[in-house]
């Protein structure tokens, strides 16, 4: 049995442990503050600029609408490598395993994307891996995508991304 000492110690630090446990339970559990992105938060000043001075689509004729070959350079935004980062988008998959889980693949900011060409720029085409794999009932449900944002380049026949993350959780959108 304890002294009454120790009970009393025990007591009076007892706030104290339990503030504690609860500051220390997100580092002992590897969470971190997710910084939520917006798509054009990826995109350095110049590109944005040559965003807003596009002409208007015209939705007439017959190919698809190109984009400006700078805009398709890739630039980053440097100060995203490293940050720990939640963003939404839709799911363009490049690996699958098992029951069709996708473990690999480019996180896009609208539906359709690389599937109708152009594909958007690569600075808006994150490359995920996420190791346990998910499944989607449709390409067209948003996901929410959680990981850290490394500003590295990632090509291949479907599209170029400027952007890649290891995701640490994919669960649905839901605003």
């Amino acid at each position: 049995m304890a002294s009454p000492c120790c009970f009393s110690l025990v007591h009076r630090l007892w706030p104290a442990i339990v503030l504690a446990a609860l500051v220390l339970a997100p580092v002992a559990h590897g969470q971190q503050d997710w910084q939520e992105l917006d798509w054009l938060e990826l995109m350095p000043e110049e590109d944005l600029r040559l965003l807003e001075s596009l002409p208007e689509v015209d939705h007439e004729g017959d190919g698809p609408v190109a984009l400006p070959d700078e805009i398709m350079t890739g630039r980053v935004v440097p100060e995203m490598d490293g940050t720990p980062a939640r963003i939404p988008g839709f799911v363009v998959p490049l690996k699958t395993v098992g029951d069709q889980r996708i473990v690999e693949f480019f996180l896009v900011p609208y539906y359709g994307a690389c599937i109708h060409v152009p594909p958007p720029p690569p600075n808006q085409i994150i490359h995920v891996t996420y190791k346990p794999g998910f499944t989607l009932e449709a390409l067209y449900d948003p996901i929410w995508t959680q990981g850290v944002i490394r500003t590295e380049k990632v090509e291949n026949d479907i599209a170029s991304s400027s952007y890649t993350m290891t995701a640490e959780l994919i669960e649905p959108y839901e605003e």
